[in-house]
């Protein structure tokens, strides 16, 4: 059972490494942040590493949910994700991937942190992959691949110009890719 001062913690966390990057941000900051005392935090969490697996994990399931109900709600069908992508996109405070700059911090795969993001991104392409097969579309496995290298991409690149432009860019692609003769 989850108290207050866990998600509180997780919440501080989850915004400051969100916003300024895992390795910058120290649990003394955490903790003046999330007003949790310093023998709390250890009662939950015996360090920043499993802190840090545990944002993860929690910012995994509320990420899918997310891209699951806005894809029913554009449409439902596989290139709603880039749509899904560009609302993302235009948010103020975007700031990219998690699990990309997880990856990027983390760079270490045998990390538990960098395996958690990696898992992310393969229950992504799982779930691009049930788009894809549930719409009729032969070679689902490959093509989510794709998708989620297109994913990818867009969400870089969205980062870099301070655009959502990237994700419409990326469903044209994907778009070419449905069409017969086309990817």
């Amino acid at each position: 059972m989850a108290t207050k001062a866990r998600e509180r913690l997780l919440d501080a966390a989850e915004e400051l490494f969100y916003a300024e990057g895992i390795r910058a941000v120290g649990v003394e900051r955490i903790l003046a942040e999330s007003g949790v005392g310093r023998a709390s935090f250890y009662r939950h969490f015996p360090g920043k590493d499993d802190l840090v697996v545990a944002v993860l994990r929690r910012r995994d399931e509320a990420w899918r949910a997310w891209l699951a109900e806005r894809v029913a709600a554009l449409g439902g069908g596989p290139l709603e994700v880039f749509d899904a992508l560009a609302e993302r996109f235009a948010r103020a405070d975007f700031r990219g991937c998690a699990f990309i700059n997880t990856m990027v911090e983390s760079a270490d795969p045998g990390s538990a942190a960098h395996r958690v993001a990696a898992e992310h991104k393969e229950r992504v392409r799982s779930y691009v992959a049930g788009l894809l097969t549930a719409h009729g579309h032969a070679g689902a496995e490959e093509l989510a691949r794709r998708f989620v290298l297109l994913m990818d991409g867009a969400i870089v690149t969205a980062l870099r110009e301070r655009t959502p432009s990237p994700a419409a860019d990326a469903r044209t692609v994907a778009q070419a890719m449905l069409t017969p003769g086309g990817g």
